[in-house]
């Protein structure tokens, strides 16, 4: 892994530290993060648990992260909410993302940065991260 890769994956996995349920896989086993500090990821075995897994370095983990193409319909209305239109020319009006699009997308795990066709992410499966 490269250090822009390992940036790119920081700078992801940071933003995503508010919301809850931020899985990961390490060593083949499933955590969930709770914190970063000094290039190491803090994980737990799991949401319910206070047993502490083990503290690897960023570049030793995998998010789960969802598709952008997994975006349900009734998921796609609330995400254009969050885009303002603007004017560009000529009766030309175009969909800009906001800060209040990354937070949404950050919180529903949505795959915004291209992270999984980079194989610095794996794809989240079908209800690990419910959409309700």
């Amino acid at each position: 892994m490269t250090q822009e890769e390992k940036q790119l994956l920081l700078k992801d996995l940071c933003a995503r530290l508010p919301y809850l349920e931020n899985w990961v896989q390490h060593a083949d086993k499933d955590y969930v993060v709770t914190g970063y500090g000094h290039g190491r990821v803090s994980l737990l075995s799991n949401i319910f648990s206070s047993a502490v897994g083990p503290c690897p370095l960023i570049e030793e983990i995998k998010p789960y992260l969802r598709p952008m193409s997994s975006m349900t319909e009734e998921e796609y209305l609330k995400y254009s909410e969050t885009r303002d239109w603007r004017y560009v020319d000529d009766d030309h009006y175009e969909y800009f993302d906001t800060l209040e699009t990354f937070d949404w997308l950050n919180e529903h795990h949505f795959d915004y940065r291209g992270l999984i066709p980079m194989g610095l992410a794996l794809e989240a499966p079908e209800g690990m991260y419910k959409t309700e």
